[in-house]
């Protein structure tokens, strides 16, 4: 498992996460980790196809959810993961995968995306424990966006 794939993902989250919520998230530790569903997780599932094959796994405690959708919604203040809200969420991993695909391309990498896919309950997301490239992104009064690599 190579670190250049996490890269333009890294790249891309910081970017969209900027604009989005006007934060600009800091960097945690780099590692290989197994990626486990737990409950009480927001999990964002997105398939890669053609050069890179695999997927990337946005994996975000509800409470960090709640508070980063409030923030794309200018401050309204979110309470419940109701449809709107999954929606918000699901967009965000959509938006960070879709620039991390352009930055790729630019770097002479062909990689098509999936839909993403929202897992909000371990047992339904038929997913079983994969060794992954992982980083946190941390942003300062929301908390922490995991951002996994399972690329084969």
């Amino acid at each position: 498992m190579k670190a250049e794939y996490i890269n333009p993902f890294l790249e891309s989250a910081r970017i969209v996460l900027e604009q989005l919520i006007s934060v600009r998230p800091t960097t945690g530790q780099l590692g290989v980790k197994d990626v486990k569903f737990v409950e009480k997780y927001i999990w964002i599932q997105i398939g890669m196809t053609g050069q890179m094959k695999g997927d990337i796994v946005f994996g975000l405690h509800e409470v960090v959810a709640l508070k980063l959708v409030s923030a794309m919604m200018g401050g309204y203040h979110i309470t419940e993961m109701d449809e709107m809200t999954q929606s918000a969420i699901s967009e965000l991993g959509n938006m960070i995968s879709g620039n991390a695909s352009t930055i790729l391309y630019n770097q002479g990498v062909r990689v098509d995306i999936t839909p993403p896919k929202l897992i909000q309950s371990a047992a339904a997301a038929g997913f079983t424990p994969k060794k992954a490239l992982t980083i946190p992104l941390i942003m300062d009064s929301i908390g922490e966006l995991n951002i996994h690599v399972l690329i084969t």
